[in-house]
């Protein structure tokens, strides 16, 4: 794309080089492992993840209570440099015992320590959360923000103790189907395009600020180069339809 054509750089990257491959098979949970707040990792309470119709659902309908389980979907493999395509919605109603601020609240946290690795009672992975969030008549979010459980990055250049940094985005509401992009170079930047409308990019991921578990094996200020990927559950459903990956070669 052109510049001509109001892209950036950044736009251009979701079509050039590489080859998409889907990380989800439309079938099952194969190669994703679930770590949910008070349960072992692969252990996957009332059906919390699930596949029904060709889609992934972070769905809490067998909850009574959220009673503080939030949760986390892993791929299996470790990524570095790369482009992860999804295609998610919202729907359904807020657990009444979630805290407030997960109304229409989810995310996609990269550059991720494993399931394993969580404390059985952790919320959230050390990671860079992409929040992912939605709107209604009443409640006005942008969408594809950052935010930093147990790690800081730079912002226009600049480093930020801000726990989340808002994005351009436009607003998106119920049923609607968001089209974003990540693409992650390594521990330099991470870009959120949606719609090939770039809405945020950040740099320089490390570890550190809010919500760093004592004794992190990693140091505050370590480089975030590499990680996993994960899905959030926190007590609201989201639906995913795609999950793409490409592998950027970068060295």
């Amino acid at each position: 794309f052109s510049n001509s054509e109001g892209q950036t750089k950044n736009n251009a990257q979701v079509q050039d080089g590489g080859k998409w491959i889907s990380i989800f098979n439309g079938k099952n949970l194969d190669g994703w492992t679930p770590k949910v707040t008070g349960y072992k990792a692969g252990e996957n309470p009332l059906d919390l993840f699930h596949v029904e119709d060709g889609i992934i659902k972070v769905d809490y309908s067998k909850y009574k209570r959220f009673n503080g389980r939030f949760g986390h979907l892993f791929y299996k493999q470790k990524l570095s440099s790369y482009i992860l395509h999804v295609e998610y919605r919202f729907h359904g109603e807020l657990l009444s015992d979630a805290p407030a601020y997960c109304y229409r609240n989810s995310g996609i946290m990269i550059h991720s320590q494993s399931a394993e690795s969580m404390d059985i009672e952790q919320n959230w992975p050390v990671s860079i959360e992409v929040q992912l969030v939605g709107n209604t008549d009443s409640v006005k979010q942008k969408t594809a923000n950052i935010c930093t459980p147990g790690t800081t990055v730079y912002y226009k250049g600049s480093f930020t103790n801000e726990h989340c940094v808002s994005s351009a985005s436009k607003y998106y509401f119920d049923k609607d189907w968001v089209n974003l992009d990540i693409i992650v170079h390594k521990g330099k930047s991470i870009s959120m395009v949606i719609d090939r409308d770039t809405v945020l990019v950040v740099s320089k991921p490390q570890i550190g600020g809010f919500l760093l578990p004592e004794n992190y094996p990693l140091s505050t200020g370590t480089i975030l180069e590499d990680g996993y990927v994960a899905l959030q559950a926190e007590g609201t459903n989201i639906d995913f339809r795609k999950v793409d990956l490409k592998i950027l070669d970068e060295h």
